[in-house]
């Protein structure tokens, strides 16, 4: 017969009362036993010694005659010094089951699709700023190979002219200066004409419209008197023709 040192219940409803039994581990838990060796009231605190009563000499009989205690009365046994309990270790024991797992997954997605819906338009906007900065890195490598140009032309500038004699570099200086200023003459010259030409355009407009009248006025003029209207020095030139031939 395998005899176990267990709990058996009483008291009322939500008013537990346990008493430490020994008993045949066939019977049921609140069913026959052999002796009562304790008891234990939950209802007590924890620091009250009425909360757990044990006959210490008792259960040491009957686990020397090969009882065995259940896991509750061997943490009582244990506190009270009578037998050490052996730690257990169930590694399984905290881990959620699988229903526990599925809703914790889907918790889990739905927390991911609001906050993706979320940053949605803060993405949009920060893809919208990088577009034209990287607008500007594409310009970037052009703008580079022309100041690299530049920068080549300057200084391989300084020496061509660094391997030429004090004079010649000089010549070449006057040179380019003459030329510029000769450009610059040159561009005033073409100017000055044409501002002459318009002058004397609307001069000779203007002298055109005045020597009408008066050419009128001298053709009436010979007819009455019936002299010519042709200056002396016209007709002493004619004269001096008639003369010589």
């Amino acid at each position: 017969m395998a005899v176990a040192i267990r709990l058996a219940r009483g008291g009322s409803k939500k008013r537990p009362y346990y008493r430490l039994v020994v008993a045949d581990s066939r019977n049921a838990r609140d069913g026959r036993f052999i002796e009562k060796v304790g008891t234990y009231n939950p209802l007590l605190a924890k620091d009250s010694p009425e909360r757990v009563k044990l006959d210490a000499d008792r259960i040491a009989h009957w686990l020397s005659v090969g009882a065995q205690p259940s896991d509750r009365v061997a943490r009582f046994l244990d506190a009270a010094g009578i037998r050490e309990r052996a730690a257990r270790n169930n590694p399984n024991k905290g881990k959620p089951g699988e229903k526990a797992v599925e809703r914790a997954e889907e918790r889990a997605t739905k927390a991911a699709e609001a906050e993706e819906a979320k940053n949605a338009p803060v993405a949009e906007e920060a893809a919208a700023e990088e577009a034209p900065a990287e607008a500007v890195a594409e310009d970037a490598p052009a703008t580079e190979a022309v100041t690299e140009e530049a920068e080549i032309a300057a200084e391989q500038a300084p020496a061509d002219t660094a391997d030429l004699p004090a004079e010649e570099v000089a010549a070449e200086e006057t040179l380019a200066e003459d030329a510029a200023v000769e450009a610059e003459a040159g561009e005033i010259a073409t100017d000055e004409p044409v501002a002459e030409e318009a002058v004397e355009a609307a001069a000779e407009e203007s002298a055109g419209n005045e020597a009408t009248p008066n050419s009128d006025a001298g053709d009436q003029a010979d007819a009455v008197t019936g002299e010519s209207s042709q200056d002396p020095a016209e007709g002493a030139a004619d004269e001096a023709e008639q003369k010589a031939e």
